[in-house]
């Protein structure tokens, strides 16, 4: 269903709803969506269902829950339901304005579906505590990847000084907040090397927190030609060598990558990784989608297995740009549309060691997404320049986050039409009008 052909809809879209007298005889459930095209890769569903929420928990997922079992009942026919999207790899702590510049997570997640977010080391162990402020106040689940260097992404300073890097403060902190910390992240270490600073110092620390931990690393890599008495710092080593199974490289399409070789051909290290559990995320942010290099790794096969948008405030790329704008551009190189939804719902679940989430099986939490798949004309970013254009774009029009309602727009479709709320509603109460 189209913007165009929801308007001319008279019955509006909360039509369905049970009646007052109806709900109170016969609903089992909180909330039931009715009539979408369910699409959810862990249970192995893509096909028209509908699902019923109880408690903040999915309770049923059927192809025909009767409308009056619901207390609220969404029409969504027409539309894609999903889990809620786990995006890996996004900055987030805004409060801190010497780290790297973030987003507020519930403002840019929420409306493109995201329930799950991880932030991708802006915090150390250090400012951890402060962080987890904002991960205590936000109204959707904010995870964190705990930066190598202890203060975090302080303009990057910290993370290239060796003696930052506290593998047994970071271990400590993951294991004072298991719920919270899902792996260690490392990033932007490079330049000049020396005895005190030696090439692989900020990978063999978070690798080794990892060790500590059984945690996964989110590594974001650059190699470098040898320095005097250093040798090269290779992709081929990083891949084959420092990287454990399970560990995570991010920005995985970046240009300083060698994902292809000279001739343009898939680099066989990156199936030899794959082949050991090396596990490769997107990390779209502003550099690492540069259309020239990644629309001949997707045609030959090379889809990351998280896509994710890392997005951050300091670039003019993030503006506008969320997860089902990166989903979009996926679906407009030719990935199919379940494959873009494993890649942002349970493949991602499962790297952070987290599977309850990214699904809508019976039991787990209410996080679920609603898509439409506009038809037209879209123009999508590269970076650095350059766009591709499709005919499809996805748009989140609802995003319920532990059975709760968080995000219904632009339709409004859990309300109903104003005069058809009930008269013994508190809508209907005069409570602001002055009575002169």
């Amino acid at each position: 269903m189209n913007r165009r052909e929801f308007l001319s809809t008279p019955i509006g879209t909360a039509a369905m709803a049970a009646s007052p007298a109806q709900a109170q005889q016969a609903a089992r459930y909180d909330t039931v969506l009715k009539g979408g095209h369910v699409i959810d890769v862990a249970g192995r569903i893509n096909q028209r269902m509908d699902v019923a929420v109880l408690d903040g928990r999915i309770a049923r997922v059927d192809r025909n829950i009767p409308a009056s079992e619901g207390k609220a009942t969404v029409d969504v026919s027409g539309y894609f339901v999903t889990p809620g999207l786990v995006d890996l790899h996004i900055c987030c702590y805004y409060t801190r304005l010497d780290l790297t510049p973030s987003v507020i997570a519930d403002h840019h997640c929420l409306p493109s579906g995201v329930t799950t977010c991880c932030d991708g080391g802006t915090a150390g162990a250090v400012s951890f505590e402060d962080f987890k402020k904002i991960i205590d106040r936000s109204k959707m689940r904010i995870l964190s990847f705990l930066n190598i260097a202890a203060p975090g992404a302080e303009a990057r300073r910290a993370e290239q000084d060796p003696t930052q890097f506290n593998v047994q403060l970071a271990a400590d902190t993951a294991r004072k907040y298991p719920n919270l910390i899902v792996g260690f992240k490392t990033g932007h270490y490079g330049g000049t090397f020396s005895e005190t600073r030696l090439p692989w110092a900020s990978v063999d620390a978070v690798v080794e927190a990892g060790r500590l931990t059984g945690l996964p690393v989110l590594a974001d890599f650059t190699p470098q030609p040898a320095q005097g008495q250093f040798p090269a710092r290779t992709y081929r080593e990083f891949l084959l060598e420092k990287m454990r199974p399970g560990d995570i490289v991010t920005h995985c399409l970046a240009d300083r990558y060698a994902f292809l070789t000279d001739d343009g051909k898939l680099n066989p290290d990156v199936n030899k990784a794959r082949a050991r559990g090396v596990k490769f995320d997107l990390g779209h942010a502003a550099g690492s989608f540069n259309l020239r290099r990644v629309v001949p790794a997707v045609q030959q096969g090379f889809i990351p297995d998280s896509i994710s948008a890392d997005l951050f405030a300091d670039t003019p790329f993030t503006v506008g740009i969320n997860l089902a704008n990166v989903m979009s551009k996926f679906l407009c190189l030719g990935v199919p549309l379940e494959e873009v939804i494993r890649r942002t719902t349970v493949n991602p679940a499962q790297m952070i060691g987290r599977p309850e989430l990214g699904t809508l099986r019976v039991g787990s939490t209410a996080d679920i997404a609603v898509f439409e798949m506009l038809q037209g004309k879209f123009g999508y970013l590269g970076s650095g320049g350059g766009k591709i254009v499709g005919d499809r774009k996805l748009q989140c029009v609802m995003t319920m986050f532990g059975g709760r309602i968080l995000y219904d727009h632009p339709y409004g479709l859990s309300v109903p039409l104003w005069q058809d709320i009930p008269k013994d509603s508190p809508y209907w109460a005069d409570t602001t009008r002055q009575k002169i």
